[in-house]
């Protein structure tokens, strides 16, 4: 071998040795993974009540078919359909000539039985005189004072009489029955009408409309614990407890109307296994009508304080509910809580939960027990604290007029006590 080729052989052994070198470099430590990101919440304290929620419907207390008493022509209907109408209002009026001249003819008939009645007592008053005298016969006696008789029940039958044919007269006169909201007119005017009380015709119907009552079919276990309520209160029943009430309308949210619970039926419907309680609402506007659907809340406790999440914080492992917790060095926590009742998108936690702890409420998929994280802190959203002012916060004081709606007690108190 030359030197070229020796040369050669040297400088590929070079490079070979170079091409080497990084490859025998020592490997670096694996770097750690960066902590997850995930938004946490505190969560916060406050005063609540928990509420039943129910679905009612209104019915008007009173309820008047307006009929005719007397037969005849309908002169008049002085009334605008659907409007309010008041006790004595007048409705409709009957042609009242037939029953002017069979109640002048009545008075005619009075008169000729009282002046019959009035010659026969002189005549009897006579006879009695004549009697003690020994003028005349006891048979004619006799025959004078049964003669008095017969012409007093005479005056009495014709002064009946009388009374009946100014009754019908009054009576073509229709008016209200009570204060309410009247109906169509089911006969116009110018229509002969029936009066009496098997074949009267009906002419229009009337329903009162303040106050309103509200039925709700509720759970047998929910009508037991407001009998405990009731009991609670010292009171024998349900009316006597004064238990409040809201409701709505489809339109309306927050359940501006107020009421109470006067009634509970007295039995439970073993087909359903519900029993049917009465809320009394006050309607002075007159916007609700009867047959309108409501969604009815109650009291279902007294106030007490609680902690509160939000509810897409919860995690749910088969049975067992649990949050992940930021604890110290913020790593996560797994923690078995107990939960409460659900107050717009905030839900109660009753146990396994403190003042304070880190909640994780965003970003729960990427965090794992034992890991590091990285939190940031976000409060309660302003939404969720308002609406939780609106649904969690306790019942106001009954209004004044309710208290003779729902016929109360000597001390009432609209608020549940704990």
């Amino acid at each position: 071998m030359n030197r070229i080729q020796v040369g050669r052989a040297l400088w590929a052994t070079a490079l070979i040795v170079l091409a080497l070198l990084p490859s025998c470099k020592p490997a670096s430590a694996p770097q750690p993974p960066a902590p997850v990101p995930v938004t946490v919440s505190l969560p916060i304290q406050h005063e609540v009540i928990r509420w039943d929620q129910f679905s009612g419907y209104l019915s008007s207390p009173k309820t008047v078919t307006v009929n005719a008493r007397v037969s005849g022509l309908i002169e008049k209907a002085p009334f605008q359909e659907g409007a309010i109408v008041h006790e004595g209002d007048l409705l409709f009026k009957i042609d009242p000539r037939p029953f002017q001249a069979d109640l002048d003819n009545k008075k005619a008939a009075v008169a000729q039985a009282r002046a019959t009645a009035e010659k026969t007592k002189a005549d009897f008053e006579r006879s009695t005189l004549l009697l003690k005298a020994g003028v005349v016969a006891q048979a004619d006696y006799d025959s004078a004072k049964a003669s008095y008789g017969e012409a007093a029940a005479s005056l009495d039958a014709a002064m009946a009489a009388l009374e009946t044919s100014r009754l019908n007269l009054e009576w073509t006169d229709v008016r209200a029955p009570i204060t309410g909201r009247v109906s169509r007119m089911s006969v116009t005017v110018g229509n002969l009408v029936n009066g009496g009380s098997g074949q009267a015709t009906p002419l229009t119907t009337i329903v009162s409309i303040d106050p309103l009552y509200c039925y709700i079919d509720v759970p047998e276990s929910v009508a037991l614990r407001y009998r405990e309520m009731a009991l609670g209160e010292k009171q024998s029943n349900i009316a006597g407890a004064r238990i409040a009430c809201y409701s709505q309308l489809e339109n309306e949210t927050n359940f501006p109307r107020q009421g109470v619970i006067d009634f509970v039926d007295n039995q439970v419907d073993v087909s359903t296994g519900t029993v049917q309680i009465r809320c009394v609402l006050p309607n002075p506007t007159g916007i609700l009508t009867p047959g309108l659907f409501t969604v009815t809340r109650i009291p279902a406790s007294g106030r007490y304080q609680t902690l509160l999440i939000p509810d897409a914080a919860v995690n749910t492992d088969q049975n067992e509910r649990y949050l992940l917790i930021v604890g110290a060095n913020d790593v996560v926590q797994q923690r078995p809580v107990k939960l409460g009742a659900l107050f717009g998108t905030l839900r109660s936690i009753t146990d396994g939960l403190k003042p304070g702890e880190r909640v994780i409420v965003n970003g729960m998929l990427s965090a794992r027990p034992g890991a590091k994280v990285d939190p940031h802190e976000v409060p309660i959203s302003t939404e969720s604290l308002a609406a939780l002012e609106s649904i969690a916060a306790g019942p106001p004081q009954v209004m004044p007029e309710m208290r003779t709606a729902a016929q109360s007690r000597s001390q009432p108190s609209a608020r549940v006590r704990q």
